[in-house]
């Protein structure tokens, strides 16, 4: 723990990315720590997650949140440990989890911290799996998928972080589970590791919508979408009657070249179903949720390919990494002991 810490290193925004964003919209800036005041604490960042979201974040256009200014620090969940507290409901030395931002040091509202039980997971386990990428991939399939034993689910970005989440609690509810992954490498870890009963490598293919049904001899009953564009085509080609497309992401429509939909029509026909979401939707119910994570996490039903780069000053570079289609799993810098 680091008590005595006076100096916050932080990564603020730069500069607004056109396509993919990378280091070059990011600066890095040393600052004071800031004194606690009634009610905060002041916490020692140690893991702080990348996530797609963040292309959206950095957008001038309001979405769900709003924007972030050029010079803000840049927005990130994190764990971290509290050095100081001046908060009634945490003490020093517990283990925390929120939307830390991409910084060393930060100084923040108690009450917009959970403390975490590391009975139930690691620090880095509360990022993933227990965290907002388990959460989401939880509520999105059960919740908005409304998933039933026997069916079909079609998953995309299935090696992604939420992406290998959705078909591991997928396939304990009893469902079929195909992934969509690019390269050879991730369809093997789609389906060694996470136990998909089928991986179709997009990379590979000229026609998703034929992959996918060749794939999916039946239709699809459950779409997952992580990514939009053509391969959210090809799945809405395939729909079944009464079939259901999560929307999660749009990864693809964020990192350049944005493509329109032609089979929109399908859910008329097939009379289906497709929702967004934002996992905060489900706040009330994260405990029980995450309880039941927890406890295929330690029977290990469920696990996580984690991605762990060394240094705050990597954050950016674990940004571009992620629109680049380079990491396996779910990335996080590692900032703190």
């Amino acid at each position: 723990m680091n008590d005595l810490a006076t100096t916050n290193r932080t990564i603020v925004v730069a500069s607004r990315p056109t396509k993919k964003p990378g280091p070059e919209n990011f600066a890095e800036k040393t600052v004071p720590v800031r004194t606690s005041e009634d009610g905060e604490v002041l916490v020692e960042s140690l893991y702080l997650s990348i996530d797609p979201a963040m292309r959206v974040w950095l957008e001038e256009d309001p979405g769900y949140v709003a924007p972030l200014a050029i010079g803000d620090v840049m927005r990130a969940f994190g764990v971290g440990r509290v050095s100081t507290s001046r908060y009634a409901g945490l003490s020093v030395g517990d283990f925390v989890a929120g939307r830390l931002g991409w910084q060393s040091q930060p100084t923040l509202q108690g009450a917009s911290l959970n403390k975490l039980d590391l009975d139930l997971g690691t620090p880095v386990d509360w990022l993933g799996p227990l965290g907002t990428t388990g959460l989401t991939a939880y509520f999105g399939i059960l919740r908005i998928g409304q998933l039933k034993a026997g069916e079909t689910v079609l998953v995309s970005a299935a090696a992604g972080a939420v992406g290998q989440m959705v078909g591991q609690i997928a396939r304990l509810h009893g469902a079929r589970t195909v992934g969509i992954a690019g390269g050879a490498e991730k369809c093997a870890l789609v389906t060694d590791e996470f136990g998909f009963d089928q991986a179709i490598d997009y990379k590979a293919e000229d026609d998703m919508a034929a992959a996918i049904g060749g794939a999916c001899h039946d239709g699809v009953d459950v779409y997952f979408d992580n990514v939009g564009g053509e391969i959210l085509d090809g799945a809405l080609a395939n729909i079944r009657q009464k079939g259901r497309v999560v929307v999660c992401g749009r990864i693809s429509q964020t990192a350049g070249r944005r493509q329109g939909l032609y089979n929109t029509g399908q859910l008329i026909g097939r009379r289906a179903r497709m929702e967004g979401f934002i996992v905060t939707d489900f706040e009330d119910e994260f405990d029980d949720a995450q309880r039941w994570l927890a406890e295929r996490l330690k029977a290990g039903k469920i696990h996580q390919k984690i991605h762990v780069l060394d240094g705050l000053e990597q954050a950016p570079e674990g940004l571009r990494m992620l629109f680049a289609g380079e990491n396996i799993g779910k990335m996080v810098v590692k900032v703190g002991a």
